[in-house]
């Protein structure tokens, strides 16, 4: 059996933590390295971490050489509010991090590499209930059409060079062990902290704005299912639509009050509801599920139950 060595960059963020540790139960703690910009400390500190700037290119190269990396996931991005307010700054790191990990796999042969997309790369005029896999993508924030322009970068380096390069579109994630990272959907992660903490939570979207979500450990596994498929069940080279669930600020609220009778929410939507309203209120991912067999095990209720379980811990 060949031996697998997995570079993650941008771990310290809300999916980087979680998905390296499943990547530890799959492949040990020895044979994946987590790096980012700065050291996250937490769940990091229990196995292999490097400081590492993708925006360097030949420090990432070097990395790559000297660790024998097989694998390398590339989770380092500004997220959607965050690269609306420093926008010149989102598109280089979205933009020129990807490809430099991209040229790596060229120059080193990687086996495989994952890059995540984001429901944040369709638009206003996208159709907004079950979005279809293949629809118009007309992206109004700098995360968006860094997303947008990411898949076509994607599937033209596994079209041109031959990389193996594999690519989920995230719903909203939500978790409870890190803290929530800028994106327009944290507030279904900062709303969990606010209950058990303040109980109350002044919600900055509109009680009835859907979004797509999908629990953290779902999210892991989509990522992992997606990465462990045979390469000829990966039939999308751009980036595939996933699914769990779709809810309002007010039905999370309602989830989040039959176990807290006394939590209030109130609403004060601010920018970021015209960048939710932008996206689509529910995906269609038949495709995932037909190709390389992704299924959810989390909906609204079991989420809320098993965060509200956990999250005291990390408080």
């Amino acid at each position: 059996m060949k031996k697998h060595k997995i570079l993650i960059i941008g771990a310290g963020g809300q999916l980087g933590s979680e998905l390296t540790q499943g990547l530890w139960a799959i492949y040990g703690k020895d044979n994946v390295i987590a790096t980012d910009i700065k050291d996250p400390g937490g769940i990091l500190a229990q196995g292999n971490f490097e400081i590492l700037d993708v925006l360097k290119q030949k420090q990432l190269f070097d990395f790559i050489a000297k660790n024998e990396i097989t694998q390398v996931y590339h989770l380092a991005a500004v997220l959607s509010a965050t690269g609306e307010r420093n926008p010149k700054f989102a598109w280089h790191l979205n933009m020129d991090g990807l490809i430099h990990v991209l040229d790596a796999a060229v120059e080193y042969k990687l086996d495989k590499v994952y890059w995540p997309s984001s429901i944040a790369a369709f638009g206003p005029t996208t159709p907004k209930d079950n979005t279809p896999q293949d629809t118009i993508m007309d992206p109004t924030t700098i995360y968006g059409i860094t997303k947008q322009a990411g898949e076509r970068w994607c599937e033209w380096y596994h079209q041109k060079q031959g990389v193996d390069v594999r690519s989920l579109r995230y719903p909203g994630l939500i978790g409870y062990k890190t803290k929530p990272g800028g994106g327009t959907t944290d507030y279904a992660v900062d709303i969990f902290i606010k209950a058990l903490t303040d109980k109350k939570f002044e919600c900055f979207l509109s009680e009835n704005t859907y979004l797509p979500m999908m629990y953290m450990d779902d999210a892991v596994k989509a990522t992992i299912d997606l990465m462990e498929a045979p390469a000829e069940k990966v039939k999308i080279r751009s980036s595939y639509n996933v699914s769990a669930m779709s809810f309002s600020p007010a039905e999370i609220a309602k989830a989040i009050q039959k176990h807290i009778p006394d939590f209030a929410i109130s609403y004060n939507p601010d920018f970021r509801q015209a960048i939710a309203d932008s996206w689509p209120k529910s995906l269609d991912d038949t495709a995932a599920r037909k190709d390389w067999g992704w299924q959810h095990a989390f909906d609204l209720e079991k989420m809320t139950a098993d965060i509200l379980k956990n999250l005291p811990a990390y408080l």
